[in-house]
């Protein structure tokens, strides 16, 4: 909806007002009848009040930068393209690299800011800041509502990715009740399939989308029949989508054979997990290798944690050593407030037997979640510290 509108006003604010505003009226009206097609209606009043707003306010049009090369007409309708162009608008080079990711992330999967700072790994200030800042510079820029030209698709390609998988990540485990969002999932998995249908000869779009196609096709094995979290090392594996997961194991298959790029290494271990006959027969040292790769492109914190809890599970691994590594990780920013390393922590030191420690690294990533789902999975794994 809001891409559809944003390219007939050619203004951020303006089509977020108009789309709000949509959903408002489906709240007095729908009481009475839901329509056939809900997405339709919500994007056809949203279009109506955007032009209503445009010929009320004829001279804001004349001051609003253009974000249409094209003159639109009022007639137009909705393109297959528009989230892409929305997201590509976004992830224009003039835009800060946080500030793209955080704009991206709010226009296009709706998320609250808080959200979105939860999905980067910043203050919910911080990222409300980012986000102000990109709109006033869009408007400023006269950034165009489009997706770019050939030459220009390398610039931009990288950030497009990282916001695609972003996407898909605030859906896989989601704040709040629900353990996911198949909406974000979704459209996290369409817009990968538009970036590889607009860039076919790329590797890393073909990665991403193999990469989100064998983690998707492992959603219905991740909730117990009560509604609990199972972790992949306890999952039925023949409740796995398999048509999905051989796409995803093909498209990661062939992105591999034409690259290392992270996503490509990304989705290479996600291809060692679904196609190892168990958790136990998975082969950890070629994971941990995968790692190392990541960690020469891209030495993140996050990526560094994988690492040491891929090393935790090679056979014979010195666990004091891996403790050692995610201790010194504690002293990153960016993992403060991040629950999945108090977690991963708390399995080593189980293993280790140092009980008491484990129930306090358990009792902090529990603090830090924000997925309720998650939370009780946490609670059950600290009392059974004691069993």
């Amino acid at each position: 909806m809001l891409a559809s509108v944003v390219r007939l006003t050619r203004d951020l604010d303006l089509a977020e007002d108009c789309t709000q505003d949509a959903f408002v009226q489906a709240l007095r009206t729908w009481p009475d009848g839901i329509p056939s097609n809900p997405g339709g209606w919500l994007t056809t009043v949203a279009r109506r009040l955007a032009l209503d707003r445009l010929r009320r306010e004829t001279t804001l049009r004349r001051k609003l930068p253009l974000l249409v090369e094209d003159p639109v007409a009022p007639g137009d309708v909705e393109q297959p393209t528009d989230p892409l162009r929305l997201v590509f608008t976004c992830c224009h080079p003039a835009l800060a690299r946080d500030s793209q990711v955080a704009l991206t992330l709010r226009l296009i999967c709706g998320l609250t800011t808080r959200e979105v700072a939860a999905g980067l790994l910043i203050s919910e200030a911080t990222a409300a800041a980012r986000i102000t800042r990109a709109k006033k510079k869009i408007a400023a820029a006269g950034i165009p509502y489009r997706i770019p030209a050939d030459h220009e698709l390398s610039k931009r390609l990288d950030a497009v990715l990282t916001v695609v998988h972003l996407v898909y990540t605030a859906g896989h485990v989601a704040a709040g009740p629900d353990l996911t969002r198949a909406e974000l999932t979704g459209r996290a998995v369409e817009l990968a399939r538009l970036l590889v249908r607009l860039m076919p000869a790329e590797t890393e779009p073909q990665a991403l989308l193999g990469l989100l196609l064998m983690t998707e096709a492992r959603g219905d094995a991740r909730l117990s029949e009560d509604g609990e979290l199972v972790l992949l090392a306890d999952q039925d594996r023949s409740r796995w989508d398999v048509r999905m997961l051989a796409e995803g194991v093909s498209r990661a298959t062939a992105a591999l054979d034409r690259g290392q790029g992270r996503f490509v290494l990304q989705a290479a271990v996600a291809g060692l997990h679904v196609t190892a006959p168990s958790w136990e027969k998975t082969n950890w040292t070629q994971v941990v290798r995968m790692y190392d790769a990541m960690m020469v492109s891209w030495p993140t914190p996050i990526v560094a944690l994988n690492r040491a809890a891929a090393h935790s599970l090679v056979p014979g691994a010195d666990l004091e050593a891996v403790l050692a590594e995610m201790d010194a990780l504690s002293n990153e920013p960016a993992l403060k407030a991040y629950a999945y390393l108090p977690a991963a922590r708390a399995d080593v030191l189980a293993r280790l037997g140092r009980i008491d420690e484990a129930a306090a690294a358990y009792d902090a990533a529990i603090t830090l979640t924000a997925n309720e789902t998650e939370r009780r999975f946490l609670t059950h794994r600290r009392t059974s510290l004691c069993d």
